[in-house]
């Protein structure tokens, strides 16, 4: 089976390299967002660019902002199953002040440069032992992506729920803090655990899936 993943906000695929999951896994890059476009337009340019749902049995991973865009795909498509990972299911997850960043519409007039953090914040907010990773990440992103995607993420809408979930989230992210219930959480795991703690993640995807018993 192979599982889609997207990374998080500008990241590349070097985000899912130490993962070792018993299925195929199928980064998908980022495409540059048309102008204004929809969060659900994106998600169906990525399922045409990339054939997303010609075969049957697939899954749908998504980190961080790439966790918005998975859930899209997966009220798109019909995937086996959807992994979230320090990331969200609908717009109640969403820390208030943030909604009222997004709606505010402060972020359309700054400048894309400025969606740039410095390393030193970042470092701090992704909370991460490998720096020169985040560093490399922070200094290949795409600020009109960047931008693009803040926008979206601080005005998603989605209420609706999605079945067979899989979600997982750190007790110390400082960006997405995990909400609800149904969330699997990993004890100090902060925002870029798919990273450091790839191997525990790892393991949760491979006995949930083993569980849930996706052929």
């Amino acid at each position: 089976m192979k599982i889609y993943a997207l990374s998080g906000l500008g990241a590349d695929e070097q985000v899912f390299n130490a993962l070792t999951l018993d299925y195929e896994l199928i980064p998908i890059l980022w495409l540059t967002p048309i102008s204004n476009e929809a969060i659900t337009a994106y998600a169906q340019r990525l399922i045409t660019n990339y054939k997303i749902g010609a075969t049957r049995d697939f899954g749908i991973l998504g980190v961080s902002f790439g966790g918005l865009i998975a859930t899209e795909i997966s009220q798109l498509t019909t995937p086996k199953f959807t992994l979230l990972i320090s990331s969200l299911e609908t717009k109640n997850e969403l820390n208030g002040f943030l909604k009222l960043i997004g709606k505010s519409k402060l972020l359309t007039r700054i400048p894309e440069r400025l969606f740039k953090p410095p390393k030193v914040i970042a470092h701090y907010m992704f909370g991460t032992d490998k720096k020169e990773l985040l560093d490399a990440i922070i200094d290949d992103t795409d600020l009109t992506f960047t931008k693009w995607a803040i926008l979206k993420l601080l005005n998603w809408n989605n209420e609706t729920k999605i079945p067979n979930l899989i979600k997982i989230g750190g007790t110390k992210d400082k960006v997405l803090p995990p909400k609800g219930t149904n969330t699997i959480l990993i004890e100090n795991g902060e925002h870029f655990m798919i990273v450091d703690r790839a191997k525990e993640i790892s393991h949760i995807i491979n006995k949930a899936l083993k569980t849930y018993q996706f052929k």
